[in-house]
């Protein structure tokens, strides 16, 4: 046993008054287990199948993205799983016309490739390779004026109704950034564009940043970010199967009538093909803030610039490939610890998804040589390969909606990963699971600076973060982790089924400009990223021993202080939130009032005539607050049981034990609300969703916040008795799981 193993176990054995018992000589055996576990993890096998499952594209409906589907189970198989691949059927559109030209005041064709390079081995593979484009982008054949909308999220709308600059019947051109890509042409529909061109600034993806590859890592002139668009805050998964699994038979919508399709046409583009059009701009310049890093003044537009997009796409149904791999537990065989990380990608996709997959691969082996050597988890162990994640969380989402029932019985946690790199360790997640992530950071050393991952995090917090944060730090207190919005496979499980989740992954030590190019490289990976893949194998450590942790444990590891410390933060957010626009209301119709508007010259004329703001009601959040107060007492008395119960050396039946942990999972379960989210039923977790305009970003208690977002008062009302109901169920059920800890 090493050193940072043995501290721990004597500290945990001093804390809790433990002698040398039965339960720390559990705790002596998992350590034990775990360093063993940590000698099995090898750097050169991440390496060797990266090289491989990079070796060519391998998006959705390719040959490649089958064949690594079929190694990756056959691994899983070698390693002692029982693995298998389950095939849904999915919408996956390709571009067969791609358009963009100015056709005023000068002539203009974009390029719309990417250059072979010879510093990068797989970039001459075009015949195998998807061109630039917006998957679920609208057909559409459209000519119209050019108006730069910024990023094109809904302020930078306000902003252009301010310069008097209206885009309906226009097309948009808007800068990757500020928001995920769908909400651009998403936002821009709204206000009555009828085209969306998307581009990659340098000053937050190119040049600006870095040298541009090949001779940095960063996105080079002609380099342009692939992605879809589907309005994944309504749904996820595949767009004519929501709440269904995307089977052969499956009844499937019309692509017309699919909601998460977008309405106008989409592009993205490099910014060397956005320079004539931005340069060609006339109108007022535009904001400071609004200005990007290209060597010219930045104008709003309309001007005199005419653009005619026009894009068709194959809407063609194409097999996505699951591989679900499991050990069966010992112990508690329907309850499942689910792991997993996406096998598809946009092209090569070395760093996005590959490295995350090759960790959590060498993850699965490794643990399949402790089965090997006599382990047996008490819980049962899947790991899951998932397909068609770039598209839309696809293979996930169909996989969970295809086993729903038997999910929402039987998984305890579903832990997530994605592309991986050098630096940090970032953990977003379920706050219950707030304090287990930060005691397995202690366990796992940062491959550079030899110590562990939880003290480098806290360096960087004690260095560069907010003034919470560095109190935080100083005080050692326990980090944060992020509630998750969405964006990668974590949402089916924790968004639609409410399955306690977490998202890990190492990086920013390592930015640059490949991701979802055909530069997304094993060579750009070697040079630029995780080069002797330390990092992987922190990743695969920190996944492993979460793993092991709660496979393992006799009762699953939740602490619901944490969480109900950070409920009780968002809801002050949203009470402070509707003071401060009540406070703005008010003042701005005071300003209109006191006549600020009126030209000093002529009293008798409005330069122009605003409209009042709605009074902003006092909303009444005593309900709500009870509730958090009631969540907060419940989740303490759980603490206080539970020492209790690991102090008397009691122990619990196995009737008991299985009570109580069915309990535990259900703590997670409860917050959610069978009707869902207003205007998105599928969205059913009452705590964390991803925002109706944010795309991956949180929201957290949603139902209320973007009410309130939005004015709608009402709304608002109707949800805090929603999330208060939400929030008495899991009073209720942590309250009686707190009585079996007690014999009561």
């Amino acid at each position: 046993m090493n050193h940072r193993h043995f501290m721990r176990l004597f500290l945990i054995i001093l804390v809790t008054g433990f002698a040398v018992s039965s339960n720390a000589q559990e705790l002596k055996e998992q350590l034990t287990r775990e360093k063993e576990f940590d000698a099995q993890v090898n750097p050169s096998n991440l390496k060797e199948w990266m090289k491989l499952l990079s070796s060519h594209p391998h998006h959705v409906g390719s040959p490649w993205d089958k064949k690594n589907a079929e190694f990756i189970s056959s691994q899983f198989a070698s390693w002692g799983y029982k693995s298998r691949i389950e095939e849904f059927y999915v919408l996956f559109p390709t571009p067969k016309t791609r358009l963009l030209e100015m056709t005023s005041p000068q002539k203009f064709t974009a390029r719309l490739t990417e250059p072979v390079l010879p510093e990068d081995a797989t970039s001459n593979q075009i015949d195998e390779q998807l061109p630039t484009y917006n998957a679920y982008s609208a057909d559409g054949d459209v000519t119209a004026e050019l108006v730069y909308v910024n990023y094109g999220v809904p302020k930078d709308y306000e902003i252009l109704a301010e310069y008097g600059i209206d885009v309906k019947g226009k097309i948009v051109i808007a800068r990757y950034g500020g928001s995920w890509r769908g909400i651009k042409p998403k936002v821009a529909f709204e206000h009555g564009a009828v085209g969306c061109v998307i581009y990659s600034d340098p000053k937050e993806d190119g040049y600006y940043q870095g040298d541009a590859y090949p001779e940095g890592a960063f996105r080079s002139e002609e380099g342009a970010q692939r992605g879809s668009v589907a309005d994944t805050p309504v749904y996820s998964g595949d767009p004519l199967t929501p709440f269904i699994a995307a089977t052969k038979d499956a009844r499937r919508l019309s692509i017309k009538d699919a909601p998460t399709i977008m309405k106008i046409p989409v592009l993205p583009i490099s910014y060397a093909d956005a320079i004539p059009l931005l340069k060609s701009l006339g109108g007022p310049v535009a904001p400071e803030t609004w200005r990007g890093a290209l060597p010219f003044t930045y104008h709003l537009g309309p001007g005199k610039s005419i653009v005619h997009l026009k894009l068709e796409f194959n809407w063609d149904i194409k097999p996505i490939y699951d591989v679900i791999a499991e050990i069966q537990g010992s112990v508690f065989p329907d309850e499942w610890v689910i792991r997993g990380n996406h096998h598809d990608a946009w092209v090569n996709g070395a760093s996005d998804p590959v490295s995350g997959q090759v960790a959590m691969m060498e993850e699965a082996r490794s643990i399949g040589e402790l089965v090997k050597k006599g382990w047996k988890p008490k819980r049962t162990v899947v790991y899951c390969a998932w397909d068609g994640e770039e598209p839309g969380l696809l293979g996930s989402s169909e996989w969970v909606e295809a086993h729903a029932d038997e999910l929402t019985a039987k998984a305890v946690v579903y832990i997530n990963s994605d592309a991986n790199g050098r630096g940090f360790l970032s953990a977003g997640g379920s706050q219950s699971l707030r304090h287990f992530v930060n005691e397995i950071s202690k366990e796992v050393l940062d491959p550079e600076k030899n110590v562990t991952v939880y003290e480098r995090l806290r360096a960087k917090l004690l260095l560069g973060g907010s003034p919470d944060q560095k109190k935080a730090a100083l005080e050692k207190q326990e980090f944060q982790i992020s509630p998750l919005g969405s964006g990668s496979d974590f949402t089916p499980f924790l968004q639609h089924l409410g399955i306690a989740s977490l998202d890990i992954g190492f990086g920013g030590e390592d930015n640059g400009g490949s991701y979802h190019s055909i530069y997304d490289s094993f060579d750009h990976y070697l040079r630029f990223s995780d080069s002797d893949f330390s990092y992987g194998k922190a990743l695969a450590e920190i996944g492993g021993h979460a793993m092991i942790h709660v496979s393992d444990a006799d009762y699953i590891p939740f602490r619901f202080t944490d969480f109900s410390d950070a409920v009780k933060r968002y809801m002050n957010e949203i009470a402070a939130t509707t003071d401060e626009m009540r406070e703005q209301s008010s003042a701005r119709n005071r300003m209109i009032d006191d006549h600020i508007y009126f030209q000093a010259s002529d009293p008798k004329k409005f330069l122009y005539t605003p409209a009042k703001d709605d009074l902003v009601p006092y909303l009444d959040f005593s309900m709500l607050q009870n509730a958090v107060a009631r969540v907060q007492s419940s989740a303490s008395a759980y603490a206080s049981a539970l020492d209790g119960f690991k102090e008397s050396g009691r122990t619990l039946s196995k009737e008991k034990t299985t009570t109580l942990n069915h309990m535990l999972i259900n703590s997670e379960r409860v917050l959610t609300v069978k009707s869902g989210l207003p205007r998105r039923p599928w969205y059913t977790h009452a705590i964390y969703a991803p925002g109706f305009y944010t795309g991956y970003g949180v929201k957290t208690l949603p139902g209320i916040r973007e009410a309130v977002e939005e004015r709608n008062w009402k709304e608002a009302e109707q949800q805090i008795a929603v999330v208060s109901s939400a929030l008495d169920a899991f009073s209720a059920n942590v309250t009686a799981a707190a009585k079996i800890l007690k014999g009561e």
